[in-house]
C-alpha cells in the first residue's frame, strides 16, 4: 500500500544472497556481540541498557593530527563503549518529559514517530550534543549525505554492490534512519522497538554484524566534516556511544530473529486484478508460511528492480490458504509501483521482507473501532475489519472510505458485502475531488467517538487532517493509531 515506509527500512547491504554476504573488515572500530542473549540470561531490559551507555563523565578532546589519528581515537572510544556491561548503572539524568506534543522535525528528523519534549535541559548530555550537531548539519543535509556515501564506497568499495545501482531515490535513507535514531536516543521504549524492527528488516539485505563498523566510521566522518562549529571530542564521543548502542540493538534483534524466521520469503503472483487504470489488487503465494497480523505491512522487491524495496500493507487478515493480497497504485516515476501495476503477471516471483507495524487490533478490548482509509490506504482497514469478524466479537466498527473520485472507491463493493454480513459494521464512502479534505468533516458530522479506538491509513495529508479531526472530536492521542506521517512524506517511489 504505502511505498513511503522505505525510509525506516533503508538498505545497508546486498539482497543478492539468501541472508549471506561477503564480510567486511571492521578495522577494530568495535567488536559487536553477534549472538542473541541467552533466553535465561540475567540481563537488564533494553531501556536500561540504553541508559547505561550514556556518558558517565566528560570526554577529553582528541589529539590534533591526521585523519588517521582521529579515526583511531574513534575506534578506541567505540571499543570502550561496546565493552560496557549491559547491567552498568545508568548515570543520573533528568527524566525525559512526557510525550504530549509533536516533535519539531529537522531535515533529518523524519523517521521515528516519537515525541521530543521541550528544552534541551531535560535531555541527557549526549542527546543535547547530538541535537546540536543535527541543527548544524540540517541546512547542508544533501552535502552530508553525499559525503557519507562517498566515504562509504571509497573506504569500503565491496559495499557498493550491496546498494541499488541508481541511488537517487535511496541515497539518503540509511543516513536519515541512523541520524533520527541517534537524535531520539533518550526515548528508549519507542527507540528500541524501532531499532529492533529495523534490525530484523535488514536481514533481507544480507546485513551482517561486521558491516556496522564501516557505516559508523563513515557517519562520524561525514558529521565531523560538516558540523565543525559544534564538533568536539565530547560531541564525537556522544555520537560514538549513540551509534554503538543503536547498532548493538539492531544486531541483537537480527540474531534473535534468525533463530525463528528466514531473511525473506519468495512469493509467486497468483492473481493480478486491475481495478482502475492505475490501481491493482495483487495476490501472492509465499513459498513457506508467512506469519503476520491484520493491519501490518511488509517490504516487497520485484525482479525488475533488484535491491529496491517498497512497503505495502496486507489487504486481508491471515487466510487459511496462506495467500497474501496487496493494493498497489502506480504513482508518477514509481519504479516498483508501476512494475507491479502494469508489468506483473501470474507466475512472476516477488520477494517479501518480514512483517512490521503496530496498527493492529487489541482483541481483549470491547471498544469500538473508527477506521479511516484513503485511497489504497483502505487495504489495512479491510484487513482489520476481517480480523474483527473472524474473532467473533460484536464490537461496533465504523469505516470511512475516502477517495478523490467515485472511481477511486475501487474496493467499495467488498466492504459493502462485509457490511451485509456483519450488523456491527458501518461503511461510509466519502468522495472529495479536492484532496480528501471532506473526510475529516465526515468524522465530525457523525460520532460522538468517545470509547472508540481510531485507525488511519492513507496519504499524509489525510492522516494529518484526520488526526486533528479525531482529537477535536475528543479521541485521546493514545487511542489513535496510524503509520508515521513523517515516513509517508518521505515517499520516494
Amino acid at each position: 500500500m504505502l511505498e513511503a515506509r522505505q525510509t525506516m527500512d533503508a538498505p545497508t547491504t546486498t539482497s543478492a544472497g539468501n541472508g549471506t554476504s561477503e564480510g567486511t573488515d571492521g578495522g577494530g572500530w568495535f567488536t559487536p556481540r553477534t549472538s542473541p542473549p541467552s533466553p535465561g540470561a540475567d540481563q537488564e531490559p533494553e531501556g536500561n541498557r540504553l541508559a547505561a551507555l550514556r556518558p558517565v563523565g566528560r570526554s577529553q578532546e582528541p589529539p590534533k593530527g591526521s585523519q588517521q589519528n582521529r579515526e583511531g581515537t574513534v575506534r578506541e572510544r567505540i571499543q570502550t563503549s561496546a565493552d560496557l556491561p549491559p547491567s552498568a548503572p545508568p548515570s543520573p539524568q533528568p527524566a525525559p518529559p512526557a510525550a504530549e506534543h509533536a516533535s519539531e522535525h529537522s531535515v533529518f528528523d523524519t523517521r521515528v514517530p516519537v515525541q521530543r519534549g521541550g528544552a534541551d535541559a531535560a535531555a541527557s548530555p549526549d542527546a543535547v550534543l547530538i541535537r546540536r550537531t543535527m541543527d548544524e548539519v540540517g541546512p547542508v543535509a544533501d552535502k552530508v549525505t553525499s559525503y557519507f556515501y562517498a566515504l562509504l564506497f571509497v573506504q569500503h568499495p565491496e559495499l557498493r554492490s550491496m546498494f541499488p545501482p541508481a541511488m537517487d531515490a535511496q541515497r539518503d535513507r540509511l543516513l536519515k534512519a541512523l541520524l533520527t535514531a541517534a537524535e531520539h536516543i533518550d526515548n528508549a521504549p519507542v527507540l528500541v522497538d524501532y531499532l529492533q524492527n529495523l534490525g530484523r528488516g535488514h536481514r533481507k539485505y544480507g546485513t551482517q554484524a561486521e558491516h556496522y563498523p564501516a557505516v559508523g566510521e563513515c557517519l562520524i566522518g561525514a558529521l565531523s566534516r560538516y558540523a565543525k562549529a559544534s564538533w568536539s571530542g565530547e560531541t564525537e564521543a556522544a555520537w560514538v556511544r549513540a551509534y554503538t548502542t543503536i547498532s548493538q540493538v539492531m544486531i541483537d534483534a537480527a540474531a534473535a530473529d534468525e533463530l525463528r524466521a528466514p531473511p525473506w520469503w519468495l512469493a509467486e503472483v497468483v492473481s493480478h486484478d486491475l481495478r482502475t487504470s492505475d490501481t491493482a489488487v495483487i495476490t501472492v503465494r509465499p513459498n513457506q508460511p508467512y506469519p503476520f497480523l491484520a493491519g501490518q505491512y511488509t517490504s516487497l522487491e520485484t525482479p525488475w528492480w533488484p535491491r529496491i524495496w517498497r512497503h505495502y500493507s496486507f489487504a486481508s487478515a491471515p487466510r487459511s490458504d496462506g495467500l497474501l493480497s496487496f493494493h498497489v497504485k502506480a504513482i508518477s516515476a514509481g519504479w516498483v509501483s508501476n512494475s507491479l501495476v502494469h508489468r506483473a503477471r501470474p507466475g512472476d516471483v516477488l520477494r517479501l521482507g518480514p512483517p512490521a507495524g503496530a496498527m493492529t487490533v487489541d482483541h481483549t478490548s470491547d471498544s469500538g473501532l473508527l477506521c479511516l482509509g484513503g485511497g489504497t490506504g483502505i487495504a489495512p482497514i479491510k484487513a482489520i475489519v476481517e480480523d474483527v469478524a473472524e474473532h467473533g466479537r460484536h464490537r461496533p466498527v465504523e469505516v470511512f472510505y475516502g477517495a478523490r473520485t467515485g472511481q477511486d472507491l475501487y474496493d467499495l463493493d467488498t466492504l459493502l458485502r462485509l457490511q451485509q454480513s456483519n450488523s456491527w459494521l458501518e461503511v461510509r464512502p466519502v468522495v472529495d475531488r479536492h484532496g480528501l479534505l471532506q473526510l475529516p468533516d465526515a468524522i465530525r458530522d457523525h460520532g460522538p467517538w468517545n470509547g472508540y479506538d481510531a485507525y488511519l491509513s492513507g496519504p499524509p495529508g489525510m492522516i494529518r487532517s484526520g488526526v486533528d479531526a479525531l482529537k477535536g472530536a475528543g479521541v485521546p492521542s493514545d487511542r489513535i493509531r496510524h503509520d508515521s506521517v513523517e515516513e509517508l512524506v518521505a515517499a520516494g517511489d
